[in-house]
């Protein structure tokens, strides 16, 4: 699909130990000679030994325009050098040999006017083991927006490069969440029962801006969020939840950056962007022109060269540079913390070749490591578009490990809450063949995107409860939103966004503990807590086969079976008892003898090819089959 079909992605700018050697002065009478260069930064700022592929430099600063550069270190050499008519950018490329010893290695950039020296460092890469662990059907994943989920530093609340940007009385404001608040409360999250958590944006966003807490605006790819802790404290957190037994996936936005980074202003090439400031395109959502074989540009490229909100500025990955930086950045965070994989926001909004090489490369540093893309759409027939595991009409596979299922979320959303009839569940289910690896689907019921499913209209407790068990039970990796445990409410954005109650100095309850909670959050809680262990204790729930038997207007019924359990699901979205008769007759329970309660289900008997059971109103039950 010609340009749409380019690219590389993701992350941020953070300075370890890097250190530069300014030029020597010159005496008054020569202050006529060519100014001697200046380094202000260099991106990325470290690399490994043996991580693939060999670093390109991304070198900003003054009077670098003719640049020439040389490297004083055993194993490491400088395969070429670009530098950029603007006098302000760099490119040069490392090629770092396999036996090359960590280090510091020593660059010299000269030009007429001078030379500086750079120090760069080289480590030892991370042991895989332990790390890098990707996701599997076992998994449940746990949505955090750290701002807004613990304050575990509030020395870190108004940080003096933000002032003005602390205000837990604004929506839109920072209020004090961050890295150490969550580390704090893995014990919470390791007994409610989830196994990974996914953290919106991390990287460094505005400083002057209260707005931008959400983190999908960054303004240095290789720095923490100053409000939200320290690269150390990422570290750490990573570390402390794989020793719980909890994997993290991090948000990677390599779609677009905030519109005060400085890049809108000084871009490193005229094409780094598509489109400027002044003069692009805004951002459609409607993805139908992306799948169409027989779309004429104009269709596409608003998605894929489009600004976001008409505001954030489209990063041009068919640039091979902006490919490459992306792609590094994604690296050096996942080699700095040993994370398990990426969430990847807006993934249609990036072109698909892009993102096939970011992937392949990805795989060839960390094998096993997870991608989860965000295709923000209902129509399987749309975002099977841009699943992994197989090559499209373009022929290109994305290799995205899997995707976000939002058909999935808009079924259910539309058969709890607004009447759609049961059998729009089956519907959704018939189009997995769409999908290489349906199994690892992400089911949800909400996120930080919509509206909270307490909060809609026509909602209830008994409702949540029933969508909980449903996203709980079907097949996939489910994904779970801070918050919805307990019944949290919530408008449109930025009302579902609230802080989590218990999280924050001087909050009035603690709802991260049973006591702190009230009746009916505990409720919710609870049920939530007893269908994360039932799934853990009976792995059919997460790995079986998903085989459909029965639907109508208000029931669905389904079996997860794998070699060595079989269970039964009866889902009743009826406002009264439902008596159903099953026929068991050319299913994987023909044979079946008994079935036998295993939650929230009432007796049910086995006649011959028959089933019979009572369903209360307004709930799910799951028998063990005998």
């Amino acid at each position: 699909m010609r340009a749409r079909h380019t690219g590389v992605s993701p992350f941020a700018i953070c300075l370890l130990s890097l250190t530069l050697f300014p030029a020597a002065s010159f005496p008054a009478e020569q202050s006529t000679l060519p100014a001697a260069p200046k380094v202000q930064r260099v991106a990325p700022p470290n690399w490994w030994v043996g991580l693939p592929p060999n670093p390109m430099l991304l070198v900003t600063g003054e009077n670098l325009a003719g640049a020439a550069t040389r490297v004083e270190y055993a194993g490491v050499k400088i395969a070429r050098t670009e530098a950029q008519a603007d006098g302000r950018h760099l490119f040069l490329w490392l090629e770092v040999a396999a036996d090359a010893q960590p280090g510091s290695v020593s660059i010299t950039i000269r030009t007429a006017g001078g030379e500086t020296v750079v120090r760069f460092p080289l480590a030892a890469r991370r042991t895989q083991s332990g790390n890098f662990q990707g996701l599997s059907e076992d998994d449940v994943i746990y949505l955090i927006m750290p701002d807004r989920f613990a304050d575990g530093d509030p020395a870190n609340d108004q940080p003096p490069n933000s002032p003005g940007t602390f205000d837990r009385n604004k929506q839109r404001a920072y209020h004090g969440g961050d890295l150490r608040g969550i580390r704090q409360r893995l014990p919470y999250l390791r007994d409610l029962g989830v196994s990974a958590l996914w953290l919106t944006p991390i990287q460094d966003n505005d400083n002057g801006s209260p707005n931008d807490y959400h983190g999908y605006g960054a303004v240095d790819y290789y720095a923490v969020d100053e409000h939200l802790g320290t690269l150390t404290d990422l570290q750490e957190l990573v570390a402390d939840a794989h020793r719980h037994g909890i994997k993290v996936l991090l948000d990677c936005v390599p779609n677009h950056i905030g519109p005060r980074h400085p890049w809108v202003q000084a871009p490193p090439q005229p094409d780094w962007f598509h489109g400027t400031a002044a003069n692009h395109i805004a951002a459609r959502s409607p993805f139908d022109g992306l799948t169409d074989p027989h779309a004429v540009p104009q269709r596409w490229r608003d998605v894929v060269e489009g600004w976001f909100a008409n505001v954030l500025p489209d990063l041009n990955q068919e640039n091979p540079r902006v490919a490459q930086y992306l792609l590094q950045n994604s690296l050096w965070w996942a080699e700095q913390t040993g994370l398990d994989g990426y969430r990847l926001d807006t993934f249609p909004y990036i072109g698909r070749r892009f993102w096939s090489e970011w992937h392949h490369e990805m795989r060839r540093a960390y094998p096993r490591i997870a991608t989860v893309g965000e295709v923000f759409h209902p129509d399987p027939s749309v975002t099977s578009f841009f699943a992994g595991g197989r090559a499209q009409y373009d022929g290109i596979d994305s290799g995205v490990t899997t995707l976000f299922d939002f058909p999935f979320f808009y079924s259910l959303r539309d058969v709890i809450l607004r009447g759609a009839p049961a059998s729009r569940l089956a519907e959704t289910f018939q189009r997995d063949w769409l999908y290489a690896n349906p199994q690892m689907l992400v089911p949800f019921l909400g996120n930080h995107d919509v509206k909270r499913f307490i909060s809609e209209p026509s909602s209830s407790k008994e409702k949540l409860k029933l969508a909980f068990s449903l996203v709980l039970t079907v097949r996939g990796i489910p994904q779970l939103y801070s918050g919805d445990e307990i019944g949290m409410p919530g408008g449109d954005d930025p009302d579902n966004r609230r802080d989590f109650p218990g999280g924050f100095p001087g909050d009035p309850r603690n709802a991260f503990a049973a006591e702190g909670r009230t009746a009916d959050e505990q409720e919710i809680f609870a049920h939530v807590q007893a269908l994360l262990r039932l799934r853990k204790a009976h792995p059919g729930l997460a790995r079986g086969t998903h085989w459909q038997i029965a639907w109508d207007t208000t029931s669905y019924v389904f079996i997860r079976e794998t070699p060595e359990e079989q269970l039964l699901v009866v889902f009743n979205n009826a406002d009264q008892p439902r008596r159903l008769r099953l026929s068991l007759e050319d299913t994987p329970l023909a044979s079946s003898r008994a079935l036998e309660p295993l939650f929230a289900a009432r007796p049910a008997v086995v006649r011959g090819a028959w089933a019979e059971m009572e369903v209360a109103p307004r709930s799910l039950a799951v028998y063990r089959v005998r």
